[in-house]
C-alpha cells in the first residue's frame, strides 16, 4: 500500500507541477511584455551607437511593439465584452424560458378555469349529450346569461342540417339506368374532346389515358407537378364531363385530423358542423352516379395526418366495411343513412389529390403513395380542333363493370410479369428497395385497363414501375447509388426491348444528373 501511495503522491506531483510551469510561464510572458523599464534599458545601452537612419528604424520598432501590445490588450477587452455578451444572453434566454413556462401554466390555469365555468354554464341550462333535460323548470326561466333555457330533444331536434335537406332532395329518387354503351378507349376521347370544346382545356390523349386508368386501380389519385400545368383543372373537367361538380377542398396548414374532412359535433348547440366532402359522401350514397371529391394543394398539411382514417378504410377489400364513425351514438333525428353514428363510404366517389413538392409543402410519405395512383402532369397539352362533346350521364356501376372487364379481359402476360419480378430481383441487390403485394396488386389493375384504354402493356409498366417504384430512389443518397444506374439502364433496355422504358430510364438518368 505504501508503494501505491508514493506511486501516486510521484504521479501526481508531476501532473501538478507540469500545470504550475504552465501557469508560471504564462506569467513571466505577460510579465516580459509588459516590462517597459527593461526596454528603456536596452534604448539606453544602444542609443549611443545609433546614426539617423538607425535612429528612425528605432522609432519604428517602438511603434510597431505598441501596436502589437495594444492589439494584445484590445484582444482580450474584446474576448472578455464577447463573454459578457454571451453570458447576458444566456441568463436573459433563461428569464425569458421561466417567463414562459409561468404563462403557459397561467394559460392552462385560465383553460381550466374557463372548462369548469363552461362546464357549470351547460349543467345550469340543461344541456346533456343524448339526454333530454326531464326536470320541469318554471316558465320564463333564465339562464346565466339571461337567454331562456331551450331543451334538446334528439327524438325532434336536427343536428344534422345538410344531410337532412339531402334526405329531403332524395325522398323519391329513383336510380336511372342511363343506359351506357361506350368501351374505355371511347370514353378517353369523350373526356378529351368534352373538356377541350366546352371548357377551354386541352389534355393529350396518353394523359386522359392515364387518368382513367389510375381511377380503375385505386380510390385515390395524386396529380403532381409544376403549377399551371392544369392538375386541378382536370379533376374539375371529369366533374363537370359528369354532371356532378366537384367538392373541391381546399387543404390548409392546420389540418391535423379527420374532422377537417367530415366536420364535428359541437356540444354546446348540440349541432354537427358539416363539412362539403361530408355532404357528397352522403349524397354519393343515394346515387349510382360518379361523385369526386379534389383535395387541393393536398400536402400543404400532413396527408397521413388528416387522411389517415380513409386510406385505411379504402383499403379494406370488402366495401361493406367501409365505415367511419361521424358521432360516438345515433339519434332517432339523424339522417337516413347514418346508422348509429355510421356512415358507410359510398365505392362511387373518388379522391384526386392535388400536389406541389416545394419549400412550403410537406413530402407525401411512402403510406400514402403505396395506396394512391401518382400522375405527373408538367407539360401544357397542345391545342387541337375537338369534337363537341356535351356532359355526360354516367352510371357508376357501368363505368365499374368495364374496369372489370378490362382486368379479365387484358391480364399481364406471363412473360411481363416474369420480366418485373426479375427487376424486382435486379432492384434489390443493387438498391437495396423492394416493392410489396399492395403495389403488384395495383399493377394488375392499372395495366389491364391502361391495355382497353388504347395503350400498349409495355407502356403501362413502364409508367406504373417510374411512379410507384422507382420513386423510392428519392429516399437514397443518389451519390452511393450513381454508379449503379447506368447499369441499371442497360438491364432495363436488355430485359424490356431496346429504348421500351422511357419513362424509367429518364427518370432514373434525372436522378443521375442531381447526384
Amino acid at each position: 500500500m505504501q508503494t501505491f501511495l508514493k506511486f501516486f503522491y510521484d504521479i501526481l506531483s508531476q501532473f501538478f507541477s507540469g500545470i504550475m510551469a504552465i501557469l508560471d510561464g504564462f506569467i513571466s510572458g505577460i510579465g516580459k511584455i509588459f516590462n517597459f523599464k527593461r526596454y528603456i534599458d536596452i534604448a539606453k545601452n544602444y542609443k549611443g551607437d545609433f546614426n539617423v537612419g538607425e535612429w528612425v528604424l528605432f522609432a519604428i520598432a517602438v511603434l510597431l511593439m505598441v501596436i502589437i501590445i495594444g492589439l494584445i490588450v484590445l484582444l482580450i477587452v474584446f474576448l472578455i465584452r464577447k463573454y459578457i455578451r454571451f453570458r447576458k444572453t444566456v441568463v436573459e434566454q433563461e428569464s425569458m424560458l421561466e417567463e414562459i413556462s409561468e404563462l403557459n401554466n397561467k394559460v392552462a390555469t385560465l383553460v381550466q378555469e374557463k372548462e369548469e365555468i363552461l362546464a357549470m354554464k351547460v349543467s345550469h341550462l340543461g344541456l346533456k349529450p343524448n339526454e333530454s333535460d326531464t326536470t320541469e323548470k318554471p316558465e320564463g326561466a333564465t339562464g346565466e346569461e339571461g337567454e331562456s333555457e331551450e331543451e334538446v330533444d334528439p327524438n325532434t331536434s336536427i343536428r344534422f342540417a345538410k344531410l337532412h335537406d339531402v334526405d329531403m332532395q332524395y325522398a323519391d329518387y329513383k336510380i336511372p339506368d342511363y343506359g351506357n354503351n361506350f368501351t374505355l378507349s371511347e370514353l378517353v376521347e369523350l373526356f378529351r374532346n368534352f373538356a377541350a370544346s366546352q371548357l377551354g382545356l386541352y389534355y393529350k390523349s396518353e394523359m386522359i389515358r392515364l387518368f382513367l386508368s389510375a381511377l380503375g386501380c385505386t380510390k385515390l389519385v395524386i396529380l403532381q407537378g409544376i403549377s399551371g400545368t392544369g392538375k386541378t383543372s382536370l379533376a374539375y373537367a371529369w366533374g363537370k364531363f359528369l354532371k356532378h361538380d366537384s367538392c373541391v377542398a381546399s387543404v390548409q396548414p392546420s389540418w391535423r385530423d379527420r374532422s377537417e374532412l367530415f366536420g364535428y359535433f359541437n356540444e354546446f348547440t348540440k349541432k354537427f358542423n358539416e363539412t362539403d366532402i361530408l355532404k357528397t359522401l352522403y349524397e354519393a350514397g343515394y346515387t349510382d352516379d360518379i361523385h369526386t371529391v379534389i383535395l387541393d394543394e393536398m400536402n400543404i398539411s400532413r396527408v397521413e395526418y388528416y387522411f389517415a382514417e380513409m386510406l385505411s378504410i379504402l383499403e379494406m377489400p370488402n366495401q361493406d366495411e367501409w365505415i367511419v364513425e361521424v358521432v360516438s351514438s345515433g339519434w332517432p333525428s339523424d339522417p337516413i343513412h347514418l346508422k348509429s353514428g355510421k356512415l358507410r363510404i359510398p365505392p362511387n366517389c373518388w379522391y384526386i389529390g392535388t400536389i406541389n413538392n416545394d419549400d412550403s409543402t410537406f413530402m407525401v410519405t411512402d403510406k400514402v403513395y403505396d395506396r394512391a395512383m401518382p400522375i405527373d402532369i408538367n407539360d401544357k397539352g397542345q391545342v387541337f380542333e375537338p369534337t363537341s362533346v356535351p356532359a355526360q350521364d354516367i352510371n357508376y356501376s357501368y363505368l365499374n363493370k368495364l374496369y372489370q372487364e378490362a382486368i379479365e379481359a387484358n391480364p399481364m402476360t406471363d412473360e411481363m410479369l416474369q420480366k418485373i419480378e426479375e427487376m424486382d430481383d435486379y432492384v434489390i441487390q443493387h438498391f437495396r428497395i423492394a416493392f410489396g403485394n399492395r403495389i403488384v396488386a395495383h399493377m394488375k389493375k392499372f395495366v389491364p385497363i391502361y391495355v382497353a384504354c388504347g395503350g400498349e402493356e409495355v407502356d403501362g409498366v413502364d409508367y406504373f414501375i417510374a411512379r410507384k417504384i422507382l420513386r423510392k430512389f428519392e429516399q437514397l443518397n443518389i451519390s452511393f447509388i450513381r454508379d449503379e444506374i447506368d447499369g441499371f439502364v442497360d438491364f432495363l433496355n436488355k430485359e424490356f426491348g431496346q429504348d421500351k422504358m422511357k419513362e424509367c430510364i429518364e427518370y432514373v438518368l434525372r436522378l443521375k444528373k442531381l447526384a
